[in-house]
């Protein structure tokens, strides 16, 4: 472990350490927030009985489902649009400012087109993460240096040997940038949307929980949230380290 994980890990250490402690001392009321032991003891007594696994289930296939159509989508978009200059020089403000856009609003349209579910549930998710991917394929296939499309020119490779061999190597450092940012922008639309577009999934959970006064339940799930997107990212940033230092040498 290097030293900057190290200190990445005293800083989340520390401040959980320092919310126990407010907690513990009610400076913070347990009306407010209940201490991160008790979120954690009351997870793993959910996780043992077996409670929300429905739920659980329902939500992490809706982000594997998005992400993974936003992946693949955007990835292909953006090939298409890289080879069309006077479309991307048309298309690029509208991407720069997509994130300005409210998406959730049209989640009536969603409601109207797929139902109250999944569809809509993981329509959101995509439109939430394709434009990441997109940008990031742009990036990618702009970075490739051209050297090594003149050296595939005088080996004669044909265009999809030069695409598979040559370009796509070159560019997945920036590729995976793009992947990273679908997943967490799947993992947001999926569990935000469950608050108001489906009768499962944890976001549902964590609402109806609300809803109820079972904070304890609802801290439970949340802290499961906290958990899920920190070792999805944690994986994520290891491979993409290793890409990086693979570009790098």
């Amino acid at each position: 472990m290097n030293t900057e994980s190290v200190l990445r890990s005293a800083l989340v250490a520390g401040f959980i350490g320092l919310i126990e402690l407010l907690c513990r001392t009610h400076v913070i009321p347990q009306s407010v927030l209940i201490p991160p032991s008790q979120m954690f003891a009351h997870l793993l007594a959910l996780m043992s009985a077996g409670h929300y696994g429905n739920d659980i289930l329902f939500s992490f296939t809706n982000i594997l489902v998005s992400a993974f159509i936003a992946i693949i989508s955007g990835f292909f978009i953006g090939l298409a649009v890289h080879s069309m200059p006077r479309f991307r020089a048309a298309l690029e403000p509208l991407l720069a400012s997509y994130y300005a856009v409210p998406t959730f609003i049209f989640y009536p349209v969603f409601i109207v087109v797929f139902g109250v579910g999944h569809g809509s549930i993981i329509a959101i998710a995509v439109l939430l993460a394709i434009v990441a991917m997109i940008t990031a394929t742009l990036t990618g296939l702009d970075r490739i240096p051209h050297v090594l499309r003149k050296s595939a020119a005088v080996m004669r490779m044909s265009r999809l040997e030069t695409a598979w061999r040559i370009e796509l190597p070159a560019a997945l450092p920036y590729l995976f940038g793009g992947v990273k940012l679908a997943v967490a922008y799947a993992f947001i639309g999926v569990i935000a949307s469950e608050f108001i577009l489906s009768g499962a999934g944890i976001g549902y959970a964590i609402a109806f929980a609300y809803n109820n006064f079972e904070s304890d339940n609802m801290y439970a799930l949340m802290l499961l949230v906290l958990i899920s997107v920190t070792l999805i990212n944690a994986v994520l940033n290891f491979f993409d380290r290793r890409l990086q230092a693979r570009r790098q040498r």
